[in-house]
């Protein structure tokens, strides 16, 4: 099967409006699994997306400290050339192999950057990555999801540093494009004036949308964008309840964010008033919440996890799906509404 591309940026790549994302299926006995997972089960849904038509994977070499990658690499080494996705990792999150719960650490150092490099090439077994992203700006501490990194120690790497080896890859042909994840506006003005900023990756659904200017920088620069958790790690599907939540393992890194103790009720209550839009449609709700950041203007395409294939049929209709002026005025008035997460409600 194929579904409709479109071009990533100045990459030279088209890729399809929704991605493979292997995060969720990276196993556990690391600090933000998902729980555990069957790596067969997680080959076959990644096959599955492609031969669905989806023509990228992101990974990072950090998910289940190299696990993701490897089994990204075993998916996709039994496809023919014609169908082999675009691979897009990312580097910059180190961890410590002999003690795996110790928290992973922010490192952008050239000679860290280079062996990371080397890992997940060997990880993923092929001889140039298609875009390689900085996970998160370095701060030579310990990472903590989605928390405020503060000032940077003495030890971090300076961007200005850490992209000029990045534009290095790209030069030497280890990697065909380069980008940035989790960076703001003003870090991305600083990249550009030393390398073009190929790709940028934000957080972004209807309940986060506070990278809603690094959208509209992307748009202004020619830099494609490539939007993670659209569905809010799973809030937006239509398949969470409180009781769900509740049973969620106890290594699943879910269980202690805030989206899912404090902002759970009304973020349940903004996936309630996506489903009359899901059927009117006659698609699932999580194929509402993956349309409507493909809504806004500079977003190329969206990362979409899965665990098997079913969940993948869940969302891959996403990519025909064009929600309506009336669709998205009802979606921001139940943003408004419910009180759910942060940024402007409508594009």
């Amino acid at each position: 099967m194929s579904l409709p591309t479109t071009p990533f940026g100045t990459t030279a790549m088209d890729i399809t409006r929704v991605g493979f994302g292997a995060w969720a299926v990276s196993g556990s006995g690391w600090n933000y699994s998902w729980g555990a997972t069957d790596d067969a089960e997680s080959i076959a849904a990644i096959r599955h997306s492609v031969a669905a038509g989806v023509n990228w994977i992101d990974t990072a070499a950090v998910y289940g400290h190299g696990h993701s990658e490897r089994l990204v690499g075993m998916a996709v080494a039994g496809l023919a050339e014609h169908e082999r996705p675009y691979l897009f990792t990312k580097v910059g999150l180190v961890w410590d192999p002999n003690n795996p719960a110790t928290p992973e650490r922010r490192v952008m150092n050239p000679a860290s950057v280079r062996r990371e490099l080397e890992d997940s090439l060997r990880r993923l077994q092929v001889e140039t990555i298609d875009l390689y992203q900085v996970h998160w700006p370095d701060t030579g501490e310990a990472f903590e999801y989605g928390a405020d990194a503060g000032k940077p120690s003495p030890n971090a790497t300076p961007l200005a540093e850490y992209w000029q080896v990045m534009a290095d890859l790209k030069a030497e042909g280890k990697v065909r494009a380069i980008g940035l994840s989790n960076h703001s506006v003003e870090q991305l003005e600083i990249a550009e004036r030393i390398a073009h900023v190929d790709a940028i990756q934000p957080p972004f659904s209807a309940i986060n949308r506070s990278a809603a200017p690094e959208l509209a920088w992307a748009a202004a620069h020619d830099t494609g964008v490539i939007v993670y958790s659209p569905m809010q790690s799973g809030l937006l599907t239509g398949a969470f309840s409180v009781e769900r939540v509740a049973g969620l393992a106890d290594e699943d890194w879910r269980r202690g964010h805030p989206d899912f103790t404090d902002g759970l009720t009304a973020n349940l209550a903004l996936a309630d008033a996506l489903r009359p839009i899901a059927a009117e449609h006659g698609v699932s709700v999580a194929e509402v919440a993956v349309a409507w950041t493909l809504a806004w203007p500079g977003v190329t395409a969206a990362i979409v996890g899965a665990r098997t294939s079913a969940q993948v049929d869940g969302w891959i209709g996403a990519t025909d799906l064009t929600l309506t002026a009336a669709d998205l005025d009802t979606i921001a008035g139940a943003i408004t509404a419910t009180g759910a997460g942060t940024g402007p409600a409508r594009p």
